[in-house]
């Protein structure tokens, strides 16, 4: 443990050299050398300082059910990992391979949203109001560091076990900028909270990120939903089972084994790499690891950021034989907030709508 302290002290170094060139960058946006694109519409960002793993996706989730059946929703990330390049609008035959397993996940469950993927988020936006003209909200996933682009409104989330204002920059610690780039938030969100999180413990935290005027400042946990089979989407019962084997390609799995933990006696992780993309030896893998485990009735768990790369792979599970189930992930406001949340957001995109309708008949 000693000499990989050692060893990660020296890393400080270039911990220093990258915290260096992100903040001479940030300067260069501030300063305005560097120009960010404006744009009429209302645009949420969702993102974080850190390098993953504090809930984007189901935050994005919230914001897509507090406003699809109000507003025209579309999102826009990255797409990271997929076989494909550039702009790409999701469509009924999209895959995970086309547009991600983020914007894929997206694009399953809420089918009735435009869901679109871009590097580029300064030429995706205008493409994707050319093809979707009647878009009126704009989400933005993982795009807090993406400054080409200036939203109208900027979501910073951190995680409660692993804060930003504890961290440092890569590699020494997992941060993608320094600290101080929360001060271009409006809203921080502090996620993965204990359900139970007490309002001393809130209060502590709220002196440690110690928001601006203006900032505001949430408490999220996770909630876990009815597990449902991967390829028929039915509920599934979980019934009683001896060993659950949770298979994982995400940032951060243990919030979820400690649920799973709750409701069953033996869980055990067969973890990848965050984003991994599955392919047939893996899933002779689970098959193996599935039989290894104790007891005679076993099952299989994984997320639904896995579920849409597993999908890819239908035809491999069925013939080994394995029923997986998929546990659904939202979020739920702590001291009572949400309802200040969501009006926060409304009263946002209510005020850009008016202004930019303003400028239009101006």
């Amino acid at each position: 443990m000693n000499v990989l302290r050692y060893l990660k002290f020296l890393l400080y170094p270039f911990s220093l050299l990258y915290g260096l060139i992100m903040w001479l960058r940030n300067r260069l946006y501030d300063s305005k050398v560097l120009t960010a694109v404006e744009f009429s519409l209302p645009v949420i960002a969702v993102g974080n300082l850190s390098m993953g793993g504090t809930g984007k996706s189901p935050h994005v989730e919230y914001l897509i059910r507090l406003l699809k059946d109000v507003y025209r929703v579309a999102t826009l990330s990255r797409g990271y990992q997929r076989r494909t390049r550039g702009y790409v609008l999701a469509g009924a035959r999209s895959t995970a391979n086309d547009i991600g397993d983020e914007p894929m996940q997206f694009h399953r469950k809420f089918p009735d949203i435009t869901v679109c993927v871009g590097e580029e988020r300064m030429l995706a936006i205008p493409q994707l109001v050319s093809d979707v003209p009647d878009t009126q909200v704009i989400l933005l996933d993982d795009a807090f560091q993406h400054r080409s682009v200036k939203p109208g409104l900027n979501i910073l989330l951190t995680d409660y076990s692993r804060r930003f204002t504890k961290d440092h920059v890569v590699p020494f610690g997992y941060l993608r900028e320094g600290r101080k780039g929360y001060l271009r938030a409006n809203v921080i969100i502090v996620s993965k909270c204990p359900p139970d999180l007490g309002k001393e413990e809130m209060d502590a935290i709220r002196r440690e990120i110690a928001p601006q005027p203006g900032q505001q400042l949430y408490f999220t946990a996770l909630q876990y939903g009815q597990l449902y089979d991967l390829f028929t989407a039915e509920p599934f019962d979980p019934g009683q089972y001896d060993a659950v084997l949770v298979v994982a390609g995400i940032a951060r799995p243990e919030p979820l084994l400690r649920h799973l933990q709750q409701s069953f006696k033996k869980v055990f992780l067969l973890p990848f790499a965050d984003h991994y993309y599955y392919g047939p030896a893996d899933v002779a893998k689970i098959r193996k690891e599935l039989d290894d485990l104790p007891g005679a009735r076993k099952l299989v768990i994984t997320t639904e950021k896995d579920a849409v790369r597993l999908h890819l792979l239908q035809q491999e599970i069925e013939a080994a034989g394995l029923t997986i189930a998929v546990m659904p992930i939202e979020i739920s406001f702590l001291d009572q907030a949400g309802d200040s949340f969501n009006n926060y957001i409304f009263d946002y995109i209510a005020n850009t709508l008016i202004s930019a309708s303003a400028e239009q008949n101006a």
